[in-house]
């Protein structure tokens, strides 16, 4: 197997998970990921503060990884974080929090199941701010698990998903700022008629065309949309033709799209036409945790970070080398 493992224990009870990478703008690429102490981490007597959102940096193109930081903990279940740099030099750092079932509110009476959450550095992510409940998606079962991205105009969209339970119901959304994140749109939804899409992943293509591919859960593939008017309006969603959880869209520098994905186990495809067609899919890892992300080396190949589920699970990384000829792991030299 050729991956690394770049965080083994946060010291939050050894569950690492759901990493996202990104390059800040001094050069260092900074993980994010949930840390806890199994898949769902709920406040107890070892851990009175649930999950935590915790980060791992590296200053030599992901060679060297140094400890965990704290990036935020707040008193429940902080999960599924994700990274971006802007323009500008911000890293925005996005989670949801999670406590049980909808119908239960949290022990301090407070916002209820799923909440989307904020935070900023201005620092190349040595400090955050004080992370930033979203008001207008309050109480609403949103999560999200997915980078925010930057059009090429500024705007911000952060592709979100509201989940409804017994039965198992989710719609994918987006919702968008113009003013670097301070607040946000309602949101907009990608399907309302689909309810079997949710952990959307967007990227904004050359001819200004955005991609949103988003999980299947029951079914069989994964589904895709686009938009043509910055996200305001979608097309219906169809399905991609193949299966998968938390899909992570990355485009290389020579034009090739890659879609990294979970199921089955941690699996890869890539486009050559900007998402019309996809390859046979490419198992780079037997283990199924995955929620990947990627992000370009200096070198020209390309970091894909992932994790390990179960017991005493890891965040580990893959350098692949990617042309038009196809997608190979080539280790670590």
């Amino acid at each position: 197997m050729k991956h690394k493992v770049i965080c083994e224990d946060a010291g939050a009870g050894g569950y690492e998970a759901f990493p996202d990478v990104c390059r800040c703008a001094n050069g260092d690429l900074l993980c994010v990921f949930y840390a806890g102490y199994d898949h769902v981490s709920l406040p107890n007597a070892a851990l009175p503060k649930g999950a935590r959102i915790c980060s791992v940096r590296s200053g030599d193109d992901g060679k060297t990884w140094q400890p965990a930081e704290i990036v935020a903990d707040m008193p429940w279940d902080d999960r599924d974080p994700s990274i971006m740099c802007q323009r500008d030099g911000t890293l925005l750092c996005n989670w949801f929090t999670y406590y049980g079932n909808p119908q239960d509110a949290k022990p301090d009476g407070g916002v209820r199941y799923k909440e989307l959450w904020l935070s900023g550095s201005r620092d190349h992510g040595q400090t955050w701010t004080e992370p930033y409940l979203i008001p207008n998606m309050m109480n609403s079962c949103w999560g999200c698990s997915s980078p925010i991205i930057e059009l090429a105009d500024g705007t911000l969209l952060w592709p979100i998903y509201r989940e409804y339970q017994n039965p198992l119901r989710c719609w994918s959304a987006v919702i968008r700022s113009t003013d670097g994140g301070m607040t946000w749109t309602d949101p907009t939804w990608i399907d309302a008629d689909n309810d079997d899409n949710d952990e959307p992943a967007l990227i904004e293509l050359p001819d200004g065309r955005l991609l949103c591919v988003m999980r299947t859960n029951p079914g069989d593939s994964m589904w895709w949309s686009e938009s043509r008017d910055q996200g305001l309006t979608w097309t219906r969603s169809q399905k991609i033709g193949f299966p998968g959880h938390a899909p992570y869209v990355f485009r290389t520098a020579e034009g090739v799209l890659l879609l990294g994905h979970r199921v089955p186990n941690t699996s890869l495809h890539w486009s050559l036409d900007e998402g019309k067609t996809w390859s046979a899919n490419l198992q780079l890892d037997e283990c199924i945790g995955a929620y990947p992300s990627m992000v370009a080396l200096n070198d020209g190949t390309v970091l894909f970070v992932y994790y390990e589920e179960g017991a005493g699970s890891s965040i580990r990384a893959q350098r692949l080398r990617v042309t038009r000829d196809g997608v190979e792991s080539i280790g670590w030299e």
